[in-house]
């Protein structure tokens, strides 16, 4: 099938690297026009021209400022005539982030506003342009951290994506008689740039992760993009307010047989 997102326009944060490059990347095999919202501006004109001037393009954008993030929606309004879907990835995981007794203030508070304000400015921007419209489809990123407690501690990562998760089915709830679904995707450990430096300075720690996956393995992005792109064409037109867990099984595992 293809042409799943035909007349669409999409605003993608994250767009970059891991889920939402691979994301983006699907939304215009099927047909999307794309504006692309990331911090690093030479990735982010490489990836526009390698997809097209005509199917996407780059801002940007601070996801932690107001003002950037409300001209990033503003520009996918002005350049392509609509908002239609938001998928609100943007997120860190520093190393910082760590045990509770171990994590200080200063790196809670970012990876607060990285992961979790970010998600609530997005929204706040997306959301006029699809209730003018009556319709639109916003996915937010939250994580099987969000629904069980984590083999490796986050502290700050955590409670953000909890708070991504409530967020969303609030909005999902208030929002469902204007046309506008809201659901979160919870990926599993997912084989990105962010998982694979973090892993790769405690090996340990990576593989106390995986020995709790049931299909052995990490995810990979295209399988998180195939999962965004069900949520944001009109086949998941049911869905709203949801914790959508593409996770392997591992939130479903008691023990994982070895």
């Amino acid at each position: 099938m293809s042409g799943r997102l035909e007349g669409k326009v999409a605003v993608v944060t994250g767009g970059c690297s891991g889920i939402g490059l691979a994301t983006v990347r699907r939304f215009v095999q099927e047909g999307a026009k794309v504006v692309i919202g990331d911090l690093n501006a030479e990735r982010g004109s490489e990836v526009a021209a390698e997809l097209g001037a005509g199917a996407a393009s780059y801002v940007q954008v601070d996801v932690t400022d107001k003002e950037q993030v409300d001209g990033l929606f503003r520009t996918a309004k002005d350049t392509y005539g609509s908002v239609d879907i938001a998928f609100n990835n943007a997120g860190i995981s520093p190393p910082e982030d760590d045990s509770i007794l171990d994590t200080d203030l200063e790196a809670w508070e970012l990876v607060q506003r990285v992961n979790l304000t970010s998600v609530y400015l997005c929204c706040k921007a997306a959301l006029p342009y699809m209730l003018k419209q009556r319709s639109g489809s916003i996915i937010n990123t939250a994580s099987f951290v969000a629904v069980l407690g984590s083999a490796t501690s986050q502290i700050s990562y955590s409670a953000s994506k909890g708070g991504v998760l409530s967020m969303t089915r609030e909005l999902g709830v208030q929002f469902a008689r204007d046309g506008v679904r809201v659901n979160a995707l919870c990926p599993g450990p997912v084989n990105t740039p962010l998982l694979q430096e973090l892993f790769a300075k405690d090996t340990e720690r990576a593989a106390r992760r995986l020995v709790h996956v049931p299909m052995g393995r990490f995810g990979e992005p295209e399988e998180m993009a195939n999962a965004v792109l069900f949520l944001a064409s009109d086949e998941s037109s049911f869905i709203t307010a949801s914790t959508f867990l593409v996770d392997g099984g591992i939130s479903g595992a008691y023990v994982t047989p070895l």
